[in-house]
């Protein structure tokens, strides 16, 4: 069993998801002035919280569904080059581009990988 593997880290995976997706439902200032710089338009911003919410809930799928676990961080890996090439596009600085980068490199591992058979 590895970190990445762990049903513990999905899970605490999918806690930071469920809270990101409050965060951008409501939404809070820093997240609006980043989506603002990306210039991620108006007609998108809605969707953000149902895709960080149903990742929440794949992500905790882990123990039943491993499948659909592992379904979801391929999805949150694509999710994740996207947002790292928005960042890129709106040429960003690097450091606001490296948690995007780091999510990127571990939904990837994580796919890769996949969950630990119980």
């Amino acid at each position: 069993m590895s970190v990445l593997t762990s049903p513990k880290t999905y899970a605490a995976l999918a806690a930071f998801h469920a809270g990101d997706a409050v965060a951008c439902a409501i939404p809070v200032a820093p997240i609006k002035k980043i989506l603002d710089d990306l210039d991620v338009p108006e007609s998108v911003r809605p969707v953000l919280p149902v895709v960080k919410a149903a990742a929440a809930i794949g992500l905790l799928s882990v123990s039943r569904f491993p499948a659909l676990a592992r379904l979801t961080t391929a999805m949150l890996t694509l999710y994740f080059v996207l947002a790292v090439g928005a960042h890129i596009r709106a040429r960003d600085k690097i450091v606001n581009t490296l948690p995007a980068a780091a999510f990127l490199t571990t939904f990837a591992v994580m796919t890769v990988k996949g969950p630990d058979r119980s």
